[in-house]
């Protein structure tokens, strides 16, 4: 399974609240008329993106993908029949944005129940560990979620840890060093499943 996760927020001058409105409007379209392949869709509130402009709040979207190919189909259909006007809306009030790629590594991804997110940085030229051997320590893997990316489309941390509340696993003190980790709270603004 693959996650296209997008990091986006509102341009200047436009309400916070606006844009959000816009981007559910886009989720639930979606929901409605899944293209082939979509698993489901979350757009989350982060109150932080550091790999976003200036490290900012904004919106998290998880796209949750069966392959390579869906992630095609959902491109060719977000701006398609039956999806233009609503991704349009949101893409006139949205600011600055970036995405990438991530493959599921372990556990289960409940976009619903997602409260945390932590991503990780391994230290360039670092060596890595075997990653269950920390990552997952700790994890409910039927709320919780392991990712590694497999695709950047722009500044993005390697990994990811998605659940409802911070597994053992994601501690700065687990980590190798050198490491950086950015740990952040999550809520929902909407939720599709396909």
């Amino acid at each position: 399974m693959l996650a296209y996760v997008f990091w986006h927020r509102a341009a200047d001058g436009v309400a916070a609240g606006d844009y959000e409105d816009a981007c559910r409007g886009f989720h639930r379209g979606l929901a409605a008329r899944p293209p082939g392949g979509l698993l489901g869709s979350a757009s989350l509130r982060a109150r932080r993106l550091p790999w976003l402009g200036d490290g900012g709040a904004g919106l998290e979207d998880w796209y949750l993908l069966e392959d390579f190919a869906a992630l095609g189909v959902l491109n060719e259909a977000a701006v398609g029949r039956g999806h233009a006007s609503a991704h349009d809306r949101a893409a006139a009030l949205m600011g600055e944005g970036t995405g990438s790629v991530y493959g599921l590594l372990d556990g289960t991804p409940a976009l619903e129940a997602a409260s945390v997110a932590a991503w990780i940085s391994p230290l360039r030229g670092h060596d890595e560990p075997m990653l269950a051997d920390f990552l997952a320590d700790g994890i409910d893997r039927s709320t919780a979620s392991v990712w590694r990316r497999q695709l950047a489309l722009g500044p993005a941390p390697e990994l990811c840890v998605l659940a409802a509340e911070q597994p053992d696993g994601v501690r700065s003190t687990r980590l190798p060093r050198g490491w950086l980790i950015d740990l952040d709270a999550r809520e929902a603004v909407s939720y599709t499943a396909a």
